[in-house]
């Protein structure tokens, strides 16, 4: 069997640094250190630093396409409060007539409501449910939005990403190709009068709540879309870093492996994967509206089941290698970071966790972000230090470096002393 949690329930570090971080943990639940990145490589020498795509960012954590990237000023305060990068609210594509194929997907939010959710192996967490799909504005002011918050990136070296539903054709359908050539023509121009010279970097989202449509019910017809999508989109604008943002299907966990060899395989491949979107409850009723995505305990479980599927098969040389890889899914501490980092995760986006009650989280003051940058790095328990730190206590003789970066942390999985410990590679049930 593979093994789920590849960290142990608790991190057995070395007293001295363990009292380091219960030191800094205290010291700053007023407020975080000015340069946080630097502050960690100067006191631990761990460099948490990640990469989106081919992009470094100062640190690996950043914002997921949602309610709380949609304006100017919560773009603003996530750059002085630190992160790494935010996905702007997911738009829908058109044509230059303003036609919108997906156009059930434009559905504005009315509320959103934080809720304790219990998953299937009794562990508690958090979901936050609402109602909304993807932007309900105009395209006009999403491009406006989005050259905004572009310079807003250069000012706080944040990376700043848009993100699109396109048309997905059914099985009589052809693609309307005339969407996805307006959409890109207009995102490449606003992104080259800040970015003249870098290619466009561009999320393009399979929805979660498209796991419960009848467009996606069939497994040819979504192997079909992967297959094809990079390919489609490559093919209609020039420097493009795109990634593919994978959803939950409705299907067994092999579908899931399927669908990530079917995008490590196509012509072209992405230049990176998001995996993966959040779990669909087609028998849930929200505000009206039957069917609901959802998060949590169940979320991480199989995204990490999934990925651990891909690195057990890679040791047994039967699966390529993945793009890189950003992940995302009830990702509420270090702990949980480090999961997937170690299957090769190079970089973490978050929603929920950015949206709990105050109560919530131990900072006494601050923005959720800076709260939650506060647990996510520094909590003793289950801090991305603490986490770090066991990783260079347990596997120490693997890396290549006496400074630990999240970089060496992710590579780990390729290295054969490594899979013998912590997969089961003569059988799986």
């Amino acid at each position: 069997m593979i093994q789920m949690c590849w960290l142990p329930d608790k991190f057995g570090i070395s007293r001295k640094v363990r009292n380091k971080i219960e030191e800094d943990y205290e010291l700053y639940l007023e407020g975080l250190p000015n340069d946080l990145p630097g502050f960690v490589i100067d006191r631990y020498g761990f460099d948490i630093s990640g990469s989106y795509s081919s992009q470094r960012i100062k640190i690996v954590f950043g914002k997921a396409s949602g309610q709380l990237s949609m304006t100017e000023e919560q773009v603003r305060r996530d750059g002085e409060d630190g992160l790494g990068f935010v996905v702007l609210k997911t738009v829908i594509a058109q044509d230059s007539k303003g036609k919108r194929t997906m156009e059930e997907w434009a559905v504005p939010y009315s509320r959103m409501l934080p809720e304790k959710i219990r998953g299937k192996s009794g562990k508690l967490g958090w979901t936050i449910t609402w109602k909304g799909r993807g932007w309900s504005g105009t395209f006009e002011q999403y491009l406006d939005l989005m050259q905004k918050t572009l310079k807003i990136s250069r000012k706080s070296n944040m990376l700043i990403v848009p993100s699109c539903i396109f048309h997905l054709p059914d099985a009589d359908e052809k693609w309307k190709i005339e969407e996805y050539q307006y959409t890109l023509e207009k995102f490449l121009e606003v992104w080259r009068q800040t970015n003249p010279q870098t290619p466009i970097i561009l999320e393009k989202s399979f929805s979660p709540t498209l796991a419960g449509s009848e467009r996606a019910d069939k497994k040819e017809t979504i192997i079909y879309w992967l297959a094809n999508i990079t390919k489609i989109i490559k093919s209609r604008i020039g420097k493009i870093e795109l990634g593919i943002k994978v959803m939950n299907a409705g299907f067994e966990d092999e579908f899931q492996v399927e669908m990530l060899k079917t995008l490590s395989v196509a012509k072209p491949s992405p230049d990176f994967i998001v995996y993966g979107n959040r779990l669909f409850d087609p028998d849930r009723t929200f505000d009206g509206v039957r069917g609901v995505a959802y998060g949590g305990p169940d979320l991480s479980t199989r995204n990490l089941r999934v990925l651990s599927s891909v690195c057990r098969l890679q040791y047994l040389n039967q699966f390529p290698d993945l793009p890189p890889i950003n992940a995302t899914g009830d990702i509420h501490s270090g702990r949980m970071a480090l999961e997937y980092i170690l299957r090769g995760v190079t970089s973490c986006q978050m929603h929920t966790f950015f949206q709990l009650p105050v109560s919530e989280y131990p900072m006494r003051f601050g923005t959720r972000t800076v709260r939650a940058l506060h647990g996510l790095i520094f909590s003793p328990a289950d801090g991305l230090i603490a986490g770090m730190q066991y990783c260079k206590e347990r596997w120490g003789s693997l890396l290549d470096s006496e400074k630990l970066s999240i970089t060496q942390i992710s590579a780990l999985h390729k290295k054969e002393e490594f899979s013998k410990e912590v997969l089961d590679v003569i059988k799986e049930n």
